[in-house]
Formats: structure tokens, C-alpha cells, sequence
């Protein structure tokens, strides 16, 4: 299942870009950050999440394969990708199907968390 924003066909030149697809835990887990950000800490943290996001997901519809491999996935049967978001606290984690031109984003991991459960969590 798919929630949140699906990026898709061409940019303001016409040059097509990738899908960006959220797998729904993923998507609100980043809503949940969004949430916490705003009532613990304020707009501007919020809408830093916000900007983060929105920066990573345009680069990903231009440059899908730009971001390196995740170490701590490296066993998994696809090539996992992330992205430091937050100033490195958090990594957006996805795949990418060059066959399907989709990047899929599949988990917020906050870096202060033991490795083993974003390895646990990635199936």
C-alpha cells in the first residue's frame, strides 16, 4: 500500500523524472516526526522537515541513484539507499527499480536508535 505523494512524468523542461512513492508506515512515521517537531520544538523545526523532505524527494525524481548504498542494508535483496535528513539525526531510507523509474521511500530512521532496528524493520 501507498500513502502520501506520488511525484511523477516530466519537469517544467519536459525531461522525465523518476516516481517517488512512500510505503504508508513510512509515511506516517514522517507525519509523526512532522507532529512532534511542531508541538515539542515549533513551526520552524517542522517546516524544516518539511524543506528537508521536499529537497530529497526532488532529488530523487532527478537523480534517483545519487544518494549511497545503506551500510546497515547491504544483506537485504535490494539495494537500499538513504539520506541524512535533519542534519544527519534521521535517514530517509528507499530503493530504487530502474525498470519501473520508481524510488520507493520505505523508512525514517532516527540514528540514535540501535542499527539492529532499522534492520529489523527493512524485510
Amino acid at each position: 500500500m501507498d500513502s502520501g505523494r506520488r511525484l511523477h512524468g516530466h519537469d517544467e523542461k519536459g525531461a522525465s523524472v523518476a516516481i517517488v512513492k512512500w510505503k504508508a508506515t513510512a509515511y506516517r512515521l514522517f507525519n509523526e516526526h512532522v507532529d512532534t517537531a511542531l508541538m515539542d520544538y515549533g513551526k520552524k523545526t517542522a517546516e524544516r522537515w518539511l524543506t528537508d523532505a521536499d529537497e530529497i524527494i526532488s532529488r530523487l525524481q532527478r537523480f534517483p541513484e545519487s544518494y549511497t548504498p545503506e551500510p546497515l542494508l547491504r544483506g537485504k535483496k535490494r539495494k537500499y539507499r538513504s539520506c541524512r535528513m535533519m542534519g544527519g539525526r534521521f535517514r530517509l531510507v528507499y530503493f530504487y527499480n530502474p525498470s519501473t523509474n520508481i524510488a520507493r521511500i520505505v523508512d525514517i530512521w532516527d540514528t540514535r536508535m540501535n542499527p539492529e532496528t532499522l534492520i529489523k524493520r527493512i524485510k
